[in-house]
């Protein structure tokens, strides 16, 4: 039994993590902006059978004093961290960077970037002081380098995490803590719904293609977690939509269409 902390934890692919490893029998703290909607994901968890000890905390990410409260929470709750998740994060990526608003652009940066690294620095040396523990970090569209219309200022902080974590690797490597990537790939959550409804004419041209590189968050989590256990190299990077799936979809789509990812979310 591990003990697991993931930020941004309510909703989307962190929720879905949080559910897979306490189905697995480990111990989980959730953490989101609001005691709201922490206890509204313990409260679902729960409902769902779960024996597993769950627990949770209002976190601001962007707040060092959120992350080291969220990290003393779990130590007196579980005793220790053995897994880190830097979930938390915010994509708005329906504007070109001439046209987004200043605020979200500034909610992006404090939330993807600061939030990580604060969460990373927190964790560490929180794994520091126990001799060991493992550190991921969520990376996303533009951690690579490549271009995707609208994702000019979310790509440039993804991209940005991608130094900070290899930096974090080098600096790390003698600590006995494991830091790791996880690339989920296009999975559909709460924001890219929100973003289709917004900008349903983009969303509409975009649709067909989209539909054949999307997953649900209960197909990913599985392989996500899995992997995340049975990383034991510092600098391993988890992707699940990789070049040879892509490839192997798009070849798929020409001989049959598949089923439409979005109709189950009203869009």
């Amino acid at each position: 039994m591990l003990n697991v902390v993931i930020t941004g934890s309510t909703k989307g692919i962190g929720f879905g993590l949080a559910q897979e490893f306490a189905q697995r029998g480990h111990q989980v703290a959730i953490a989101g902006r609001s005691e709201e909607t922490v206890n509204q994901a313990i409260g679902q968890l729960q409902s769902a059978g779960i024996k597993s000890k769950v627990t949770g905390l209002p976190c601001e990410v962007s707040k060092h004093e959120d992350v080291q409260a969220l990290w003393d929470h779990a130590v007196e709750q579980f005793g220790s961290v053995d897994i880190w998740i830097n979930n938390a994060g915010l994509a708005r990526t329906t504007w070109l960077i001439m046209d987004i608003p200043q605020s979200e652009i500034e909610a992006m940066m404090t939330i993807n970037m600061l939030g990580t690294i604060n969460g990373s620095r927190v964790a560490a040396k929180g794994m520091s002081a126990q001799g060991k523990g493992k550190i991921f970090n969520m990376m996303g569209g533009g951690s690579d380098g490549e271009y995707f219309p609208g994702m000019g200022i979310y790509g440039t902080t993804k991209r940005g995490l991608d130094y900070f974590t290899n930096a974090l690797v080098k600096e790390l490597k003698d600590s006995g803590i494991i830091i790791g990537k996880i690339r989920p790939g296009m999975v559909i959550t709460e924001a890219v719904i929100r973003e289709a409804k917004e900008d349903p004419e983009s969303f509409a041209k975009s649709r067909k293609i989209m539909n054949n590189l999307v997953d649900q968050v209960e197909t990913v989590s599985p392989f996500l977690v899995d992997k995340i256990l049975a990383t034991e190299k510092s600098g391993t990077k988890i992707r699940w939509l990789n070049g040879g799936k892509i490839a192997k979809r798009m070849m798929m789509a020409r001989i049959k269409p598949r089923a439409d990812q979005f109709e189950r979310f009203g869009i």
